[in-house]
């Protein structure tokens, strides 16, 4: 069962502050403070090893500040507007059962922007994964002329690179903070291939969840029905009219997720402790149809991500 993203309050820890602490003292001869009291009251009240974990995905566009002008890079956050929004709208059409608990303002509320990217905080891995298929989908719709086609002209080609990591979220204010984020910008800071790469808590899940990421290819509706984040306030009826455009309800290859290979590249040093980093490489066919005219539909075949494994 998805929890909610733990909240730490301002006046909840101020609250703290003012109880056990002074928030300026002057001494004559200053001393280092017996801090046991404070530290007690506030990590009871952060239970950092609680905060329910989150997927982070990343996504980034290639070369952003060297690779376009003024003009282009001026329009790419615009560009990248619609690419969210067109994203979202796919994943409510193509995937209703796995995206029913959430709406466009929802993700829009767990999404930090970075200009020419950002990090969007999912419940799941698999939501994580998702989104990233269908945000390639637009992408390759785009860069194939077929999305702002005169825009796309004026722009060029967009390359994006990708990362999906799993671990603590937590807000404070407006914002969000925790190591997913952290190791997911660290990931594709280092990644110069455009890639999708993923980090040893990621596969953990998937390796739980439906036996490992290579199943992707195989897996059913009856086995993601099934994980444990899905069991809880998952409507199943509305898979009788809106099935899943890539899980289905009987093993395929020829159309969904076609083929997933995943290679260990690596590991990057997070503070303390190494992140075992994972290449994934996914060939995904889907049909898309058009909203100005529903009468034009078109099959894409593409790549998330690629099979380079140089380094990290």
């Amino acid at each position: 069962m998805s929890l909610p993203i733990k909240e730490l309050n301002f006046d909840e820890i101020n609250r703290f502050l003012l109880e056990k602490d002074h928030r300026v003292i002057f001494r004559k001869t200053n001393i280092i403070p017996d801090d046991e009291d404070l530290f007690d009251e506030l990590k009871a009240y952060v239970d950092y090893d609680n905060i329910p974990p989150k997927s982070v995905l990343g996504i980034d566009i290639y070369q952003y500040s060297t690779g376009y002008g003024v003009l282009e890079q001026s329009l790419i956050p615009f560009l990248f507007s619609r690419f969210m929004e067109t994203a979202i709208e796919q994943c409510f059409v193509n995937h209703r059962y796995i995206f029913q608990k959430y709406n466009k303002q929802r993700i829009k509320d767990h999404f930090i922007s970075t200009g020419d990217g950002g990090f969007f905080i999912f419940d799941t891995p698999l939501h994580s994964l998702l989104f990233a298929i269908n945000f390639a989908i637009v992408l390759r719709v785009y860069n194939a002329f077929h999305f702002y086609p005169k825009l796309r002209r004026i722009i060029g080609s967009i390359n994006m690179r990708y990362a999906i990591t799993y671990d603590n979220i937590y807000k404070f204010g407006d914002n969000f903070f925790g190591r997913a984020i952290i190791n997911c910008a660290r990931i594709l800071q280092r990644d110069n291939l455009n890639r999708c790469l993923f980090d040893q808590n990621v596969n953990k899940w998937f390796l739980v969840n439906i036996g490992g990421i290579e199943n992707l290819q195989v897996i059913t509706m009856s086995e993601i029905s099934n994980i444990e984040e899905f069991l809880n306030g998952y409507d199943c009826t509305i898979l009788d009219d809106y099935p899943d455009e890539i899980f289905g309800i009987i093993e395929k290859r020829t159309y969904g997720i076609i083929n997933s290979d995943i290679l260990k590249i690596g590991f990057i040093q997070s503070k303390s402790t190494e992140l075992n980093i994972y290449l994934l490489h996914l060939q995904v066919a889907l049909k898309l149809i058009n909203d100005d005219d529903p009468d034009q539909t078109k099959v894409f075949t593409i790549s998330l991500g690629n099979l380079n494994t140089t380094g990290i």
